[in-house]
C-alpha cells in the first residue's frame, strides 16, 4: 500500500477501533507513558550532569572543551537510535508491541546503571571516555525502540476520537523524564558537597535507574498486546521485512516523520538539555537552583500537554502543529534575550515554562500523526525509523550545536537561529500532509 493509498483508505477495522474502550486506552497510555518517562529519565540524567562529569571523563585546561566533548558524547548516543528503532521495530511488528516495549525498558535501565559504575579518567585514563561512549551507544540503541513503540501501542489501543488526548501521554512521559531527572540531580546536589558530588554523588542518579526500570517492567508485564497486532497476527498479515516494506511502500511517510521529528527535537532539546548547561556555565546560576527550576518548569509544562492532545482531536493535528512552530519562531529570540539579561531565577523559570509549553504543542500532535501515516504491519518500524533519523539529525546534536554556536560566535542568542531553522523545516513538512485526525488507523 502506497502513501497516497494510505491517506485515502478507510480501513475495515474502523468500527472495531471506534469500540476501543476508554479504560483500555487509559491503561495503555499510563503504561506507555510511565515506561517512556523512565527511559528518558535514564537518557536525561546525563545531560543534567554534563557540567559535573565533563572534567571527570574529559579533563582539559579549558572548561569549554570539556563541556563540548561531554555534549558530543550526548549526541553520539543518538547514532545508535536508528539501529535500535530498526531492531525493536522489526520485533514489535513481527512478534508484538508488548514484547518489544518490555525489552527496551530493561536494556535501558541496565545500561544506565552500568554508566553509574564507570571508572573515571583519573583511574583508567583514556579507557574512561571509551567506556562512556560504549554505554551511551547502548542507551541510544534501547531508546531508539521505546518512543515509537509507546506511540504505536497507545494509538492502537485508543478510540480514534481520543487518539490525540491519550497519545499525549507519550510526550508527557518523555518530557517528564527530564523533570524527574532534574529533580533527582537537584536532590543529590543539595545533600552532597561539591567534593562529594564530584567523587561519588554523580553516580546516584544513574544507579536509581535500576529500581525505576524494575517498576516499569512490572507494569508492562501486566499488559496484553494491542487488538491491532493480535488481529494482524490472526490474519497472518505479519510481513517478513518491515524495514524493507516501509522503505519501499511508504518512503514519503518516513520522510514526513523525519521532518517533523527534526522540528520537535531540534527545538525541544534546546530547552531540555542546553538551557541547564547555558544557565550554569555561561550565566553563572547555581547548579541546584537550575536543576530545581528545570524540574518544576518542565513538570508544570507537562500538565498542559493533555490539553494540547484534546485540541488536536477537536481541531486537527496540522493546525496545532503549525501554531507551535510559529510561536517558537516568534519567541525564540526574546527567550534567549531575557535569559541573558536577567539575574532572577524566577524569570528563568517563567521562560523555561513557556518554552516547554510550546514544546508540548509541537510534540503532542506529532505522535498520533506519526502512527496515522503507516499501515499496522509496518507502523512500529515506520514511526521508529523516521523519528530516530530526525532525532539524530537535530535532537542529539542540538545541545552541542547550540554550545558550539555560542563558543564560536560569542553571541549567547545564536541558538535561537537554530530553533527558528528547525521549526521552518516543520512548517514545510506539515504543509505536505493531509489531515489525519478524523480517520481510523490505516490497515
Amino acid at each position: 500500500m502506497t502513501d497516497v493509498e494510505n491517506e485515502r483508505h478507510v480501513p475495515d477495522g474502523a468500527r472495531r477501533q471506534q469500540g476501543a474502550s476508554t479504560a483500555t486506552a487509559r491503561r495503555a497510555a499510563i503504561a506507555g507513558g510511565v515506561g517512556t518517562l523512565i527511559e528518558y529519565y535514564d537518557f536525561a540524567v546525563y545531560g543534567f550532569l554534563a557540567v559535573v562529569i565533563a572534567p571527570l571523563f574529559f579533563p582539559s585546561t579549558s572548561p569549554g572543551v570539556s563541556i563540548l566533548a561531554t555534549l558530543a558524547v550526548f549526541g553520539v548516543a543518538y547514532v545508535a537510535r536508528p539501529l535500535g528503532g530498526i531492531f525493536f521495530g522489526r520485533l514489535g511488528d513481527r512478534r508484538g508491541r508488548r514484547r518489544a516495549l518490555v525489552i527496551t525498558v530493561v536494556s535501558m535501565g541496565i545500561a544506565c546503571g552500568i554508566l553509574g559504575l564507570l571508572p573515571v579518567h583519573s583511574s583508567v585514563g583514556v579507557l574512561a571516555p571509551i567506556l562512556l561512549v560504549a554505554v551511551r551507544l547502548a542507551q541510544g540503541f534501547s531508546a531508539g525502540g521505546e518512543i515509537g513503540g509507546a506511540a504505536t501501542y497507545i494509538a492502537e489501543s485508543a478510540p480514534p476520537s481520543k487518539r490525540g488526548f491519550f497519545g499525549s501521554f507519550t510526550p508527557v512521559g518523555s518530557t517528564l523524564g527530564f523533570a524527574v531527572a532534574a529533580a533527582v540531580v537537584g536532590v543529590v546536589t543539595l545533600v552532597t558537597t561539591d567534593e562529594q558530588m564530584v567523587s561519588w554523588g554523580w553516580r546516584i542518579p544513574f544507579l536509581l535507574a535500576l529500581p525505576l526500570a524494575y517498576v516499569c517492567l512490572r507494569v508492562r508485564l501486566k499488559l496484553e498486546d494491542t487488538p491491532e497486532f493480535e488481529e494482524m497476527a490472526d490474519k497472518q498479515e505479519v510481513v517478513k521485512s518491515p524495514l524493507g516494506d516501509v522503505v519501499k511502500r511508504n518512503p514519503w511517510s518516513v520522510l514526513r516523520v523525519v521532518g517533523i521529528a527534526i522540528a520537535m527535537n531540534g527545538s525541544g532539546y534546546i530547552g531540555l538539555t542546553y538551557f541547564s548547561v547555558y544557565l550554569i556555565k555561561d550565566l553563572g546560576f547555581s547548579k541546584d537552583a537550575v536543576y530545581w527550576t528545570s524540574a518544576v518548569s518542565i513538570a508544570l509544562a507537562c500538565a498542559t500537554f493533555p490539553l494540547a492532545g484534546a485540541a488536536t482531536d477537536r481541531f486537527g493535528r496540522k493546525p496545532v502543529l503549525l501554531t507551535g512552530y510559529v510561536a517558537y519562531v516568534l519567541l525564540a529570540f526574546p527567550a534567549f534575550m531575557i535569559l541573558g539579561a536577567t539575574g532572577s531565577i524566577l524569570v528563568v523559570g517563567l521562560v523555561y515554562f513557556v518554552y516547554m509549553v510550546l514544546n508540548g504543542i509541537v510534540q503532542v500532535p506529532a505522535f498520533p500523526l506519526f502512527t496515522e501515516l503507516f499501515p499496522r504491519a509496518v507502523r512500529y518500524t515506520g514511526v521508529s525509523l523516521g523519528f530516530n533519523i530526525g532525532t539524530i539529525a537535530a535532537g542529539g546534536t542540538a545541545p552541542y550545536v547550540a554550545a558550539q554556536l555560542v563558543e564560536s560566535t560569542g553571541n549567547s542568542m545564536a541558538p535561537a537561529f537554530w530553533v527558528v531553522g528547525v521549526c521552518l523545516i516543520g512548517v514545510v513538512t506539515v504543509s505536505t500532509i493531509k489531515e489525519t485526525s478524523r480517520s481510523a488507523l490505516p490497515v
